[in-house]
């Protein structure tokens, strides 16, 4: 038998699997050690800086900007925004937990999105809102848990009685 690549339909879900992971991670990871990319390396949060100030405090515009601007550099955002990244990130990567993932993912980018409307390059949509609706499509699909731990997942005890957490 040995080993069997996946179909294109699977292939399509998985990759879209693993790029949200990483989008999920980088972030973190970024923010944590200051890589340089979106994070600077004398703002890492390792050093003590805030990972919401920056944005929350100076990119949010709009209708619903006071209360993200009232939210930059508080301990408990700071907290909640980072471990939702990591979590996020780690679920999707393992293929665990994806309901809970997809779902706090995609409310998480649908925040941001609120954070900064209207959009810079157009009235309504934009990258948030469509990695959201892909973090939600990961939940409906099958395809794509392929390359998982989702089989050894289901056998735990909290899984089986919990099922949301698939």
């Amino acid at each position: 038998m040995g080993f069997k690549l996946p179909k294109a339909e699977e292939c399509v879900w998985l990759s879209l699997r693993f790029s949200m992971a990483w989008t999920f991670l980088w972030a973190f990871l970024d923010k944590v050690f200051g890589l340089g990319f979106a994070t600077a390396s004398d703002k890492s949060w390792l050093l003590g800086n805030s990972p919401t100030a920056g944005f929350l405090g100076f990119a949010t515009k709009g209708p619903f900007a006071s209360i993200f601007k009232s939210l930059a550099g508080n301990v408990f955002v700071d907290w909640l925004f980072m471990i939702g990244l990591l979590a996020i990130g780690v679920s999707l990567f393992l293929g665990i937990g994806m309901k809970i993932a997809g779902y706090s993912g995609a409310l998480l980018l649908f925040l941001m999105w609120l954070a900064v409307l209207p959009p810079e390059h157009n009235p309504f949509l934009d990258d948030h809102i469509i990695n959201g609706i892909i973090l939600i499509g990961l939940t409906k699909v099958k395809h794509g848990r392929s390359y998982s731990l989702l089989n050894w997942w289901k056998k735990q005890k909290i899984v089986k009685k919990y099922k949301i957490l698939e």
